[in-house]
């Protein structure tokens, strides 16, 4: 089933914790088990999956990528965020995270961010749930000999 999830961005450059929205959305789907695909369509915002519990993280995130892309670089491109796409483009756009228990599976301290980089905007995320069903491990190897030759 496809979703949007809106978020709106506080500041030029922010890592926004999308995490309680994206399981929400999973929860309203009532999948207990499968994948979760993220994509947002922008162009100067990313997706990622970081640690949520440390805020000195993710300033550090966004000063490395600060000097890895200097906004006084001389770009040419004429909207003047040449930054914004850069920095979006090191992260990417979409990610995909299994469910299990109904909730997103991710490891312990994890957390799913928007990475703004032209804001304060309004941003929209397209998700997308494909449930799955658990089979019990003695099903599957009873399932796999089944038409076993040995």
């Amino acid at each position: 089933m496809n979703q949007h999830i809106s978020v709106i961005t506080r500041s030029q450059e922010r890592l926004e914790d999308i995490t309680y929205k994206v399981n929400e959305a999973v929860k309203q789907n009532d999948a207990e088990e499968g994948i979760c695909f993220l994509f947002l369509p922008h162009t100067t915002a990313g997706l990622m999956v970081s640690r949520s519990q440390d805020p000195n993280l993710v300033r550090d995130i966004l000063d490395q990528l600060r000097k890895l892309v200097p906004a006084d670089a001389g770009f040419r491109n004429d909207g003047g965020n040449s930054e914004a796409h850069i920095k979006a483009s090191l992260l990417g756009q979409s990610i995909v995270i299994p469910i299990e228990d109904g909730q997103l599976a991710l490891g312990r301290g994890q957390s799913v961010f928007l990475a703004e980089f032209d804001g304060p905007r309004e941003r929209s995320i397209m998700m997308n749930i494909i449930p799955t069903v658990r089979i019990p491990l003695q099903e599957q190897l009873s399932e796999g000999f089944r038409g076993s030759r040995f």
